[in-house]
């Protein structure tokens, strides 16, 4: 199969960037021509919440995003996917043969609206679903016991820090089957989710040699994930991350795609009964290595002697306008020998100044120089 040209074909145009609310989505919902649409509750600030259902196959897969507000790739990866399956295509008609799809975009449009990780009452949902203390929460809880679903898919984004394993590679995808009790066994149900990463896995390969990574399995049953495994179904975790010079994540959303593609087409292909769990082990863990930023060998005053160190930065996103804004912020000054940047600069002994004191402060957004020619700006050199 051509993935690249699948995607390039069903790419949702009417979505793009990080900032994606109901207000985007809402007009590609009515617009709608398979599928049913149906608003299945309101958050906390009365805003809509949408599912979307589509196909009449007996393998039933429940699949929601925006849990985290601010996480918006894999929203526009599964409205990329629902083109697919709204096409006339050989590979809709057998997906809709054998799935029945039911997807929930946005499940914190307040989280949306406001680009935050927590809901409208500063709960992360994610860490809610034993005590369902929020309307959200409640109502994926519903809709997945009334659905019944055979397959779980958890749609996120995660930050630039990670690398695939201690690498200088990022994770641009990173999975999870989560464990259902504190000793992390294995039984039937999280051997299922594990053999349709690996093989995900193995078509990003394909794609992303090396930049595929596992996020750790420690088991933490307020998570949706743990729960929903402990209830007995298999349950994946999928994680847009970092790819280079992707900021906006218009190339990781492909990924996701081809994961969602691939590991559907794994499952209805397969009998689904593994017993090999190495393929997904041997996707390296999450590492935490990375900053957007790394400038070495800066020659800095302090305390009335010179020393030569390295800045850190990582982009804080912030909103402003309906737009989010990149804002490099000073995190870290020290030796930095474990981490990497994914942009680096090597100042060669170049003294640090700028418009203030010449002293730099961590925590904040800082335009300095290096010598006389170069200026930092928001993060990168400007000669």
């Amino acid at each position: 199969m051509d993935f690249e040209k699948l995607f390039e074909d069903s790419k949702q145009k009417a979505l793009s960037g990080r900032y994606i609310t109901l207000k985007n989505i809402e007009p590609i919902l009515a617009s709608n021509k398979k599928g049913i649409v149906a608003e299945i509750g309101k958050s906390v600030e009365e805003r809509s919440i949408y599912s979307y259902q589509i196909g009449t196959g007996k393998i039933k897969i429940l699949m929601w995003s925006q849990m985290h507000g601010n996480e918006s790739t894999t929203t526009k990866a599964l409205f990329d996917f629902l083109n697919v399956l709204n096409s006339d295509s050989e590979l809709a008609n057998k997906f809709l043969e054998e799935y029945t799809f039911y997807c929930i975009p946005i499940l914190n449009p307040d989280g949306a609206k406001n680009y935050t990780r927590v809901n409208a009452n500063e709960i992360d949902l994610n860490r809610d679903f034993q005590n369902l203390t929020q309307p959200e929460s409640n109502l994926l809880m519903q809709v997945y016991k009334d659905f019944k679903p055979d397959f779980c898919y958890n749609l996120h984004d995660q930050r630039t820090i990670f690398a695939a394993g201690n690498t200088q590679n990022p994770a641009t995808v990173s999975f999870l089957a989560p464990s259902y009790n504190d000793a992390r066994e294995i039984n039937d149900v999280r051997k299922k989710a594990m053999c349709v990463i690996a093989a995900m896995n193995e078509t990003l390969q394909n794609f992303i040699p090396n930049q595929v990574g596992r996020f750790d399995d420690g088991f933490n049953l307020n998570c949706v994930g743990d729960t929903f495994k402990y209830l007995g179904t298999p349950t994946i975790l999928f994680e847009a991350g970092h790819f280079q010079e992707d900021y906006q994540r218009e190339k990781t959303r492909k990924y996701i795609f081809i994961a969602l593609i691939s590991g559907l087409q794994w499952i209805y292909e397969n009998d689904i009964v593994c017993n090999e769990t190495d393929n997904y082990f041997n996707i390296p863990q999450n590492m935490p290595v990375f900053y957007d930023f790394i400038y070495k060998n800066i020659k800095i005053y302090y305390d009335n002697k010179q020393l030569i160190t390295n800045f850190a930065f990582q982009f804080k996103e912030v909103l402003e306008s309906e737009d989010i804004k990149f804002v490099a912020t000073l995190v870290e000054i020290g030796e930095l020998k474990e981490n990497f940047g994914h942009f680096e600069y090597d100042a060669e002994g170049a003294i640090y100044s700028d418009d203030d004191d010449n002293i730099p402060k961590l925590e904040q957004n800082i335009d300095f120089y290096l010598g006389e020619k170069v200026k930092i700006v928001n993060g990168l050199p400007k000669v």
